[in-house]
């Protein structure tokens, strides 16, 4: 009897990431073939992958991890063991597929040839757990439609992933946008369809988790923008400019006002800073408006409003750290959020 060859391929990426990826092992489908990538997993992972038949590529460890060259590695692991794959499936060690999303996913890359990747929901597993984790699963909720990119669960269509040469491993964040970015260019485009997708177990329940979130946000915003300049989302750009204006520019002058006026006896400058910090209490209720009116619980919205301002100063954060990198030319380190509620690491 004939054995029918898969159309879809999995890639898995994980570091330590234990019961959630089992849980996401699991749930691949049996007609689709896995790869799983492990970056220096200390917990069991690589065995409990190989006990399932799934084959394992280890990323050696004298090279920086980054989810980018992980994926890499799955993809072109899983194209060299199945050469006539169709479609590859990225999936983060975290998440859960969803029990019919690739036939789903598959059926509308069918439909659209010139579709390089399509998603869909991703949701938090355990969004009451924290508001840390509500803030992931709102931000998740990614319009139905054309978009400018995807995230890291994403069908991709194994001919726009090879014309592209896939991901560019060496970002350490924002290796998404960055590769839509260039299939846009070649004609491609991207698609968030209404279908569930996956659960991710985010487990964020400390501030500052939810900071190096953001912080590694502004490190990627910095780093698009300046990769691709004028050809840059548009959108980044926006958040680019808003991180400066916010997290930098509007509290120098808040700083310089106050020195001034203090040097001088200038009252009013000192009235002007005021006015100036006064923006952002302001700014948070502008938000958290703008998200009630969507349909949100007060709470929740207020919370969103804050945390958007805070993480201004998180993200430009990032972006320095970027720039001073660059400027330097050292290599890049990842910024982790997972496990760093009680860690002094940057």
């Amino acid at each position: 009897m004939s054995v029918v060859a898969p159309r879809t391929g999995i890639v898995a990426i994980g570091r330590n990431e234990g019961e959630r990826l089992k849980r996401c092992l699991r749930s691949a489908p049996a007609d689709c073939a896995v790869i799983y990538v492990d970056s220096g997993s200390t917990d069991g992972s690589i065995a409990f992958a190989q006990s399932l038949g799934i084959g394992v590529v280890e990323l050696d460890v004298a090279t920086p991890f980054t989810a980018a060259r992980a994926r890499n590695a799955g993809w072109r692991r899983l194209l060299a063991d199945h050469p006539t794959l169709d479609f590859v499936q990225f999936v983060d060690g975290d998440c859960e597929l969803a029990p019919d999303w690739i036939g789903r996913a598959e059926k509308a890359l069918d439909a659209e040839p010139s579709l390089c990747a399509v998603f869909g929901r991703r949701r938090e597993r355990f969004p009451a757990a924290s508001f840390y984790n509500a803030l992931c699963d709102d931000e998740w909720n990614v319009p139905i439609g054309l978009v400018e990119a995807c995230g890291g669960d994403v069908l991709f269509r194994v001919a726009a992933l090879s014309q592209a040469d896939g991901y560019d491993g060496s970002l350490i964040a924002g290796e998404e946008p960055d590769l839509c970015l260039r299939l846009g260019r070649m004609g491609w485009h991207v698609r968030r369809i209404d279908a569930e997708m996956t659960l991710h177990d985010a487990d964020i329940h400390h501030a500052r988790q939810q900071w190096l979130r953001a912080r590694r946000a502004g490190y990627a915003f910095a780093e698009h923008v300046a990769r691709h300049g004028d050809a840059a989302f548009p959108s980044w750009r926006r958040q680019r400019n808003s991180i400066l204006l916010w997290g930098n520019m509007i509290p120098l002058l808040i700083l310089g006002a106050i020195l001034l006026g203090l040097a001088s006896g200038l009252a009013p400058l000192i009235w002007a800073a005021l006015v100036m910090v006064l923006m952002y209490p302001a700014q948070v209720v502008r938000i958290a408006a703008r998200k009630r009116a969507a349909g949100s619980p007060l709470r929740f919205a207020m919370g969103y409003g804050l945390w958007m301002m805070l993480g201004k100063f998180a993200q430009f954060g990032g972006l320095a750290r970027y720039h001073l990198r660059a400027r330097g030319g050292g290599p890049a380190r990842l910024i982790e959020y997972k496990g760093a509620e009680g860690s002094a690491r940057p």
